[in-house]
């Protein structure tokens, strides 16, 4: 991926609170976050900031909620969460493309795509899939009624399948320790703590995984 001043986005914030932006004349949204993980197993690429930085490799100030409704507003379609019983159904929705944007140590302007961040253990090559607006759900508390997004728990990009994952992979990819497919891809990464701008790209209608 890469910008120039053309295509430079008009960013309007979601809501005062929320740091998340949206681009309405290119339909993207646009977050900042930073490198939390360069090395080890991964179940997220990115989560929301504390809650599962020990295996995501980005973490953002923003609560996933926010980002799925910054999707709505540029059109992007929820499909289903995975599903496991009664059979192994996979997410489904917009596919939803993921770029990076940071600065290196020599002061470079770099991107690349999210996925050449992701190692696949089984031919260490990056990770050659695309990302699904799955849409994850709420769940309700018994007591108070109250109702709860659930990615906001960490499931905001993930690489192994959850219910409860805002965007996911459409292929089957075990949450199971010593089953997890994928890896940070390590010497692709830079170092902890660099800012990182990631910008959430809808692919046209017809291109939705249903």
């Amino acid at each position: 991926p890469s910008a120039t001043t053309e295509d430079q986005p008009i960013l309007v914030p979601l809501d005062p609170k929320a740091r998340v932006w949206i681009d309405k004349v290119q339909k993207r949204v646009v977050m900042v976050g930073k490198v939390c993980l360069r090395q080890g197993q991964l179940e997220m690429f990115a989560c929301p900031e504390g809650t599962k930085e020990h295996e995501s490799v980005l973490s953002v100030p923003v609560a996933a909620e926010k980002v799925h409704a910054a999707l709505l507003l540029i059109g992007a379609q929820p499909g289903r969460p995975v599903q496991f019983q009664p059979k192994y159904r996979s997410a489904t929705g917009s596919i939803i493309d993921v770029s990076l944007y940071w600065t290196d140590d020599a002061g470079k302007r770099r991107s690349a795509w999210a996925q050449d961040w992701v190692q696949d253990s089984t031919t260490d090559k990056a990770l050659d899939q695309p990302w699904v607006f799955a849409g994850s759900g709420f769940w309700v508390d018994e007591q108070t009624g109250k109702r709860s997004y659930m990615a906001n728990q960490g499931e905001l990009i993930c690489v192994s399948n959850f219910p409860s994952a805002m965007l996911d992979l459409p292929i089957e990819s075990s949450d199971k320790a010593g089953q997890l497919l994928f890896n940070a891809y390590t010497e692709r990464i830079p170092p902890i703590d660099t800012p990182v701008t990631i910008v959430l790209t809808p692919r046209p209608a017809r291109e939705k995984i249903e």
